[in-house]
């Protein structure tokens, strides 16, 4: 883990580096914490959770974050105040065996309180840093760290002001806490100092494997699953108060901000409309390698300046109650908005400048990617997005090629495509197409400043998977591209 840190902050821009000067790595940031003398350095853990999705079915990690918690407890070692902690179990039943072991104090002594139940701080469900901690990462360019029992950790996603984000097992979450760094190597450092006055190390605070197995056997009863999951259907008055419409389809509310009717439909005819190529298009974005479906995808908080945050404002949605984009995937308006919304984007037509923006080709404009987008799309224009290695990594995500698909992409040139994103692509009718072995836009000279067009053959019949093509643009280059229709 110490090492994985150090090479992030030394790497170049761009995912897992932060390009840090050797001069600023070891920068104190001094702050008040309501009253109190506080500091943060790069490395600094401001928020750790232990969440629903990867743990509620493993009790011998939930009690040993609690043995954890008990052990640190008893050694006088605490978490600092200003690093926001949280317990998110996905079921009540994790609640009743914490209970019941009798964990939960020494978790709560330690800020791990139960938040509620389901997503939080992997969809950008964090809430707010505390204005004092926040200030101090901003103003002092801080590369401040969470870390997360989750199974996403993609930069902009946990929360803005987190770039180093880490996935650990409920103990471990605990345990970088305790430690408020993620720049310490578990073996030889100690990770705080107990009430004796004496150094605290990681195996003082690790539960044996007896110790969790003594707890799992004590404490997790099988009557708390069936009290928890029977109470499903009966334990929620509200939930089974709701008036539901008795049509066969669904009543589309036109006012909804959550779900709206999406437009894929709209103009949709009985015969397939025949094959599109490519011609004119402007370049809406040129990536680099690792280009994740976090970054192209929404997920995470809705940013206060955004397209999606002026959608909602309009609409009379206060900002208290945007929610995630997550909780809004049901409405195509909000979700167009966001795609390609990622504070973390680097796009080269910013000219190393990170952020969800892109440079408007015909007057130079710098425009949020959905306004400029929507520039093009009012004019008749196509758009294509140039991108370098693994183009889409990350989880699959329909979003990441309904949302494209809306903004009015046509094509996505790359060195190489993840799996299933490229056939979701195709799904949207996007083409994905990659540039030849030892080729990308850099080598052939291509700045993103230039008009493409694709040369499809007109009838379906003639296209087969794997086929070559070629790219022209209104520069006089001309290049050979593989088809990425992969299948009959």
């Amino acid at each position: 883990m110490k090492a994985d840190w150090n090479s992030c902050l030394n790497n170049k821009v761009g995912f897992k580096g932060f390009a840090v000067p050797k001069e600023a790595q070891e920068k104190v940031a001094k702050f008040s914490f309501h009253g109190k003398p506080a500091e943060l350095k790069h490395g600094s853990v401001v928020i750790t959770a232990i969440t629903s999705c990867t743990n509620t079915s493993n009790p011998s990690v939930m009690l040993g974050a609690g043995l954890v918690a008990k052990k640190a407890c008893e050694l006088g070692l605490l978490v600092k105040p200003w690093i926001k902690t949280s317990l998110a179990p996905g079921s009540g039943v994790v609640t009743k065996y914490l209970l019941q072991s009798g964990l939960q104090e020494y978790l709560n002594k330690q800020g791990f309180h139960i938040v509620g139940y389901g997503c939080t701080t992997c969809i950008g469900n964090s809430g707010e840093l505390d204005e004092s901690v926040a200030s101090a990462i901003s103003e002092n360019d801080i590369i401040a760290a969470a870390v997360l029992s989750g199974n996403r950790n993609f930069e902009g996603r946990v929360h803005a002001l987190t770039r180093a984000n880490y996935l650990a097992s409920p103990p471990l979450v605990v345990a970088y806490a305790l430690a408020g760094t993620v720049d310490i190597d578990f073996d030889k450092e100690p990770i705080g100092t107990g009430k004796d006055g004496k150094s605290i190390f990681f195996k003082d605070i690790w539960p044996s494997s007896e110790e969790v197995a003594e707890a799992v056997q004590s404490s997790v009863l099988p009557d708390m699953f069936r009290s928890t999951y029977q109470a499903i259907t009966k334990g929620n008055p509200m939930w089974n108060q709701l008036q539901v419409p008795s049509s066969t389809l669904y009543t589309w509310d036109p006012n909804s901000t959550y779900i709206h009717e999406p437009p894929y439909f709209k103009n949709m005819t009985m015969e397939p409309p025949g094959v599109h190529g490519v011609k004119d298009a402007y370049c809406l974005l040129n990536f680099g390698d690792s280009i994740t479906t976090d970054h192209i995808s929404p997920a995470g908080s809705i940013h206060r300046d955004s397209p999606a945050a002026k959608f909602l404002l309009d609409r009379g949605v206060e900002r208290k109650d945007f929610n995630s984009y997550g909780s809004r995937r049901g409405n195509d308006e909000v979700m167009a908005r966001g795609t390609f919304a990622n504070i973390r984007l680097v796009n080269k037509l910013l000219n190393g400048e990170v952020g969800p923006k892109t440079i408007h080709v015909p007057t130079g404009e710098k425009l949020y990617v959905f306004d400029a987008a929507m520039r093009y799309k009012d004019a008749g224009h196509d758009t294509i997005v140039l991108a370098g290695a693994e183009y889409g990594s990350g989880s699959s995500r329909d979003w990441a090629a309904k949302g494209p698909m809306l903004l009015g992409v046509k094509a996505v040139i790359a060195k190489s495509f993840e799996r299933i994103h490229r056939s979701n692509l195709v799904g949207m009718g996007i083409i994905p197409l990659c540039f030849k072995s030892g080729e990308d836009a850099d080598t052939l000279g291509l700045t993103g400043h230039e008009r493409y067009t694709i040369d499809l053959p007109n009838k379906i019949s003639d296209i087969r998977p794997g086929q070559d093509v070629t790219v022209t643009t209104n520069n006089g280059k001309s290049f050979t591209c593989t088809v990425r229709f992969d299948t009959e």
